[in-house]
């Protein structure tokens, strides 16, 4: 066999690469079976940075885990609910005056089957509103429980719309947000903290060569464990100013300002919605009071 075009800088070169990931397994698996090894220790001030760092992390994490439920348009949907074709053919409030304007039987009849926007929301307050409303067209809008469960409707399909507002408003502002600064930030952080994980691994792991080297070996060895001293440090330095950087940001309180005013603003526009309704049923209410207090009197 011929070796005459087998250059030895070559293997040299690829023995110098190798030689320092096999020290670093072998420090590696060292410290993990528990053996009497050095181990270079991170600043306190460090690892006060990365349970904090830690902590933020996971208050994204948790939060995002609830509020991408407001993607789910049926989140608050009974699961156990049928509706029908009719019910789920046109909006509420479509209905409910088309209804209040017919004249005749066939117009009220027409109002009642007229297609309308396919793909209605699925929420509970649409579907209490088309419940209502089916039931309001049963009764007929002559009749005080029927008219009342007609603006009911009306009012939880408002109820319905407000609640899809608010949810569009956190999946846009808040959670996009928050999913960013995890995959920005947060990530680069991650990454930072795993340069100082693998330079400490290389230093110790110098070290320990460094112990054992023979004395023709003992500057370069030497060199080694400087090198990757500084590689260390320089990899803390950068991992503790992205850590601080993500600590000091503001924008996780600003999502969170985000996430309350889409949440305020629901409640609120939900309490002018239903406190314009609590007169309208009770004024029904005394209606049909009325009706029956005159109907026992004819008794």
């Amino acid at each position: 066999m011929n070796f005459s075009g087998f250059k030895l800088d070559g293997l040299r070169e690829l023995g110098n690469k190798v030689s320092p990931l096999a020290q670093q397994a072998r420090q590696f698996v060292s410290e993990q079976v528990g053996q009497n090894v050095e181990k270079t220790e991170l600043p306190e001030e460090y690892l006060e940075l990365e349970k904090k760092v830690d902590a933020l992390k996971a208050s994204h994490q948790k939060l995002l885990a609830v509020t991408q439920q407001y993607s789910k348009e049926s989140y608050d949907y009974p699961t156990n609910l049928r509706e029908t074709g009719a019910e789920l053919i046109t909006s509420i409030t479509q209905r409910a005056n088309d209804l209040a304007s017919a004249t005749s039987t066939a117009e009220a009849q027409a109002a009642v089957t007229r297609a309308g926007p396919k793909g209605v929301p699925k929420t509970l307050s649409h579907a209490l509103g088309r419940a209502s409303l089916s039931s309001a067209e049963s009764l007929g809008a002559s009749d005080p429980y029927g008219s009342a469960l007609s603006k009911y409707a009306i009012a939880s399909e408002k109820l319905g719309e407000a609640r899809l507002a608010q949810d569009s408003a956190i999946n846009t502002h808040f959670n996009a947000a928050m999913g960013t600064t995890l995959n920005t930030s947060l990530a680069f952080a991650g990454r930072a903290r795993r340069q100082v994980y693998q330079t400490r691994l290389a230093l110790d792991a110098a070290k320990t060569s460094a112990r054992s080297a023979r004395p023709e070996k003992a500057d370069q060895a030497r060199h080694e464990v400087e090198k990757a001293e500084d590689e260390f440090v320089a990899a803390v330095e950068e991992a503790t100013s992205v850590m601080k950087g993500c600590l000091a940001s503001p924008e996780p309180i600003s999502n969170l300002v985000d996430l309350v005013q889409a949440q305020h603003e629901y409640h609120k526009r939900a309490a002018d919605i239903l406190a314009s309704l609590v007169p309208e049923i009770e004024s029904s209410k005394s209606t049909k009071e009325a009706e029956f207090r005159e109907s026992r009197a004819q008794q």
